[in-house]
């Protein structure tokens, strides 16, 4: 055997098996891959705490943005929604009272128990300074809402109709209803209810309809007011400035208009008429029981007669 073709085989052989090994990890690299493993472990210790793995978050939709069905001004924030929903909101403009100038009666309205009246007149005559005719009225319940109001055609040829001061002119005739059809709807407004108004006689007198004093409220003939105009009768417009705190016939008079001020007044001291009032009109005791009419109308329990027994 050839010693020297044998150590050249071995050599050759040994050779071939380094190749193949060669792709396996070695001690050196092994430690390499230790160490490396060694560095990862103190790179996430060194870290701050674990964190939660990271969800995917649904985006918060303000509500009335998810009713109104709008996301491109989608806030970005909590902080942003809390900062829209603390601005101020405009807010409607206050409802004032509608008026519904010459509309008659308003059937849907509540009329209630107490009513104010009042009316807008027109100059007729020779004098017309001094003679008078109805040409609208206005009623408002306890609230103020407009129960009715109509123009009137007076039933004397007007002179001077006083545009100045009663708002009232030539073409508001044209559509004004006959004076004996306002009148009977007027009665039956009033009829069993208290009428409140400033100076109401004369108003009552224009209409030509009596009313219960009992049943009428004069804001006009209140004690307390009266005082404001040391002890005479004061005027609608200086009550209704110094008491109720807002102007009215600032040019043109509205019938509505000072019928609401008359029951502002009368509900604004109320406590007050209905004392006065009292001290006039005290109540009515009630009827006396008639004793004899009572045992009459009661009913009679029918009695049985015994039968006599036969011996």
């Amino acid at each position: 055997m050839d010693l020297n073709n044998l150590s050249a085989n071995w050599k050759k052989l040994q050779a071939t098996l380094n190749n193949r090994t060669g792709s396996f990890s070695t001690k050196s690299s092994f430690k390499h891959g230790v160490k490396r493993k060694r560095e990862d472990v103190q790179n996430i210790a060194s870290k701050s705490p674990a964190e939660p793995p990271k969800t995917r978050k649904r985006p918060h939709i303000h509500r009335a943005m998810a009713l109104d069905g709008d996301h491109s001004t989608r806030p970005s924030s909590i902080q942003e929604l809390e900062n829209r929903d603390n601005l101020p909101r405009p807010r409607p403009p206050p409802r004032e009272p509608s008026q519904k100038v010459n509309a008659g009666l308003s059937p849907e309205v509540e009329i209630g128990r107490y009513v104010a009246l009042d009316c807008e007149m027109v100059g007729v005559g020779p004098n017309p300074e001094r003679e008078s005719a109805l040409a609208r009225v206005s009623i408002v319940n306890y609230n103020g809402d407009q129960i009715y109001d109509s123009y009137v055609l007076p039933l004397e040829t007007v002179t001077d109709y006083r545009t100045h001061i009663s708002g009232i002119s030539h073409n508001h005739m044209k559509t004004a209803r006959r004076f004996k059809e306002v009148q009977v709807e007027v009665a039956k407004i009033l009829k069993d209810r208290v009428i409140v108004g400033h100076a109401i006689r004369h108003d009552l007198e224009a209409l030509m309809i009596s009313h219960p004093q009992r049943d009428v409220r004069d804001t006009a003939r209140h004690p307390s007011y009266r005082k404001i105009a040391g002890g005479g009768s004061p005027r609608l417009k200086i009550l209704a400035s110094e008491l109720l705190g807002f102007e009215i016939q600032q040019s043109e008079h509205s019938s509505v208009e000072d019928a609401q001020a008359c029951m502002l007044l009368f509900r604004k001291d109320k406590a007050a008429f209905e004392r006065e009032h009292s001290k006039r009109w005290p109540a009515q005791p009630p009827p006396e029981r008639n004793q004899d009419a009572e045992d009459q109308t009661k009913p009679r329990k029918h009695k049985k007669k015994k039968k006599k027994r036969k011996h």
